[in-house]
């Protein structure tokens, strides 16, 4: 019997050494569902499996070199050696975890050693920070210092945060120590919850209690200790009540009624709970929310009016940059439990057109909020329900508040590790699409590598290109996009399938290494309707913005001291006409009054004016009335008043991608056919 349990253990401990190194080599698979939890179609690959080609990994490229890879030379003050989360009596609270949500991600899919050695002090402190009673993080508050959140270490919110980055951590490395921290810190939760409720120290952990919840349905995945299923219905209980404020109605339809970030993290929290309780009414409610959303807030960028509270569809009203990586993050995770077509298309609707627009080129600078019809990025106080000394808009470090400095980093890593899936007929599933390539297993343990190459979401086709050692036979699924009418799916050169849009094919057939899938989306310019009836113009997953001539200077911040923004910040302004109204076409007729020009495609960086891949030509007429207000667009025009004003000569004016611009007009006014 000595021999035997001696035996389990070397066993035991060669298959964790193996899984660790499978991890390393990014060939892992992932764990699936213990059976208290439900089967989801889709799991996470492993950190590292997934590396980015093309224009992507130019993104994280700049990521490395701009404000990502140097947050903490640039903002010394809250993520220098002073930060809580390394032992410091600086900031204790969100800032530092943030940063590293999305620093570290990006350093083990770009394989890269130096980023991976700066993630390091704060993941080794984390896990050393851990107290016999199972806390860990910072302990001590400290008093009041400007620019610094020094109070509140003990708030449950900021471990959240933490709790995702050792999650990626292990994911990429195997560090059986998180294993062991979070069930430690786990069985504290479940101590002291009952005592110290999500909102004791402040009101957020309530509102995004869901991401807690997804971290411990992860560990039980793992360890299958039943206690975590006990602290699972704890934290939904604590957790504020979505399911039935997305029923009910009346919330997403009220102005001012939730933060906006709030929001796009606890969209999931009904979805991550429906793991363990799969009712129906879970599903309905975010699908509910999400079509709310839509109606009474919702903008062409794929978000919302959010600034910071919902502020209604007004294409002036602003989106903060939190709200964009942290609705990514909740798409990416209900897409996997779901397998929903719609929530892929949604996501690749803001990465391909907020995301981009509202960072500068380098990765350097970034806005507050964003506006969806934006003339102007300029110090100045505007119709947002909060500001910051005006400087919300303005592309810099610190303008607006600091969060989105140290939060913005996550968008893109986590969009790259969430382009491919394991699916739970051992398979493989590309359901995001963008150039890529992927190693991992599949049937019987089978080694498999698919290089994705494709210019989407500018061209049609994503070609994928298998690698493997002799012939093996496994599921291979593929999205088919709802704006798509009828793709193509060929294989080695001959069609295999003709798909409508809106569901997921799989392939079920023998492979051999060589063998070529081509899936080609045809993209047909399309409109839709927003606020005041006013269009959008639309091609794929890509919203099209009116091209403005943008003069961007840098410039001081003349606030005074102790305000918002930082010592400088650019700002944009317009060196050509903005206010053009459509013309009225039907939707039979968009392909003749809307131009498509493809240009270089085959460009690293597509997101600005200079490099746009696609342009869009079409006429439109300038509506004198429509002027600044407040160096924003003014009222927007209804589409369409009876006899309303307009130039009485046509112009052609180019569209170009959302995410190419800093200036533009997404929802334009429509006026009659003369």
């Amino acid at each position: 019997m000595r021999s035997l349990l001696m035996l389990m253990v070397v066993c035991a401990g060669c298959m964790l050494q193996a899984a660790a190194q499978d991890r390393k080599n990014g060939t892992a698979t992932t764990t699936e569902s213990h059976a208290h939890l439900r089967q989801n179609p889709y799991r996470e690959l492993p950190l590292g499996a997934i590396r980015a080609n093309g224009w992507l990994k130019e993104m994280l490229l700049r990521q490395k070199t701009g404000a990502t890879g140097k947050l903490d030379k640039l903002y010394p003050q809250v993520m220098g050696s002073r930060n809580g989360w390394l032992g410091g009596d600086g900031d204790q609270w969100e800032r530092g975890p943030y940063w590293i949500d999305g620093l570290l991600p990006l350093a083990y899919i770009l394989n890269d050693k130096e980023l991976i050695a700066k993630t390091k002090p704060w993941v080794e402190w984390a896990i050393k920070s851990q107290q016999p009673n199972g806390y860990f993080g910072p302990s001590k508050d400290y008093g009041p210092e400007p620019g610094v959140q020094r109070d509140n270490s003990h708030d449950w919110w900021p471990k959240m945060v933490m709790l995702k980055v050792l999650k990626q951590y292990y994911s990429a490395t195997g560090d059986q120590r998180v294993i062991t921290l979070m069930t430690n810190y786990f069985r504290y939760q479940l101590k002291e919850l009952p005592t110290h409720p999500l909102d004791h120290w402040s009101f957020w952990a309530k509102y995004r209690g869901g991401d807690n919840l997804m971290m411990v349905y992860w560990l039980y995945n793992i360890t299958g200790d039943a206690f975590l299923l006990d602290l699972g219905e704890l934290i939904h209980q604590q957790t504020f009540d979505y399911t039935n404020a997305f029923l009910e109605r009346n919330m997403l339809a009220t102005k001012g009624s939730i933060h906006c970030v709030n929001l796009a993290q606890g969209i999931k929290e009904p979805v991550i709970y429906y793991q363990r309780h799969p009712d129906q009414k879970y599903l309905d409610a975010v699908n509910t929310a999400f079509a709310d959303i839509r109606k009474f807030n919702g903008m062409a960028h794929g978000l919302y009016g959010g600034d910071e509270t919902l502020h209604g569809n007004n294409p002036t009203q602003g989106s903060e940059f939190c709200t964009a990586v942290e609705m990514m993050f909740s798409l990416e995770s209900m897409l996997a439990i779901t397998g929903q077509v719609s929530f892929a298309d949604h996501l690749e609707k803001i990465a391909f057109n907020a995301l981009p627009a509202q960072a500068t080129d380098n990765f350097m600078c970034r806005q507050y909020f964003q506006q969806a019809n934006q003339v102007m990025a300029t110090n100045k106080m505007r119709n947002f329900e909060t500001n910051h000394d005006g400087t919300d808009v303005c592309y810099g470090l610190l303008t607006g508040y600091p969060c989105c400095t140290a939060n913005m980093h996550q968008g893109w890593p986590k969009f790259t590790q969430n382009l491919w899936y394991a699916t739970a007929d051992s398979g493989l599933a590309a359901l995001v699409y963008a150039p890529c390539e992927v190693k991992t297993t599949v049937t019987g343990g089978v080694h498999v590598a698919f290089k994705e190459e494709t210019n989407y979401p500018f061209s049609e086709s994503i070609k994928f290109t298998l690698t493997m050692a002799g012939k093996a036979s496994f599921p291979f699924h593929l999205r088919i996009p709802s704006w798509c009418k009828n793709a193509s799916i060929s294989v080695n050169g001959m069609i295999w399938k003709q798909a409508q849009g809106n569901q997921v094919v799989k392939m079920e057939r023998e492979w051999q290494s060589g063998d070529v899938v081509t899936l080609t989306l045809p993209m047909h310019v399309f409109k839709n309707t927003w606020y005041e009836n006013s269009i959008s113009i639309e091609r794929g997953p890509i919203t099209y913005g009116l091209k403005i001539g943008e003069e961007m200077k840098l410039v001081k911040n003349t606030n005074p001291p102790g305000s918002y923004g930082g010592k400088e910040f650019y700002e944009v302004r317009p060196t050509t006409p903005w206010n053009y109204g459509l013309i009225q076409t039907r939707s039979d007729e968009m392909e003749e009054q809307y131009k498509v020009e493809m240009r270089d495609t085959t460009t690293s960086y597509p997101w600005n004016l200079e490099n746009a891949p696609i342009i869009i030509k079409t006429k439109a007429r300038r509506i004198p009335s429509w002027q600044l207000y407040n160096e924003m667009a003014g009222p927007l025009p209804f589409s369409t008043t009876y006899r309303f004003e307009s130039a009485k000569e046509e112009e052609e004016i180019i569209l170009v991608p959302y995410g190419c611009t800093n200036l533009r007009i997404s929802e334009f006014p429509v006026v009659d056919r003369r």
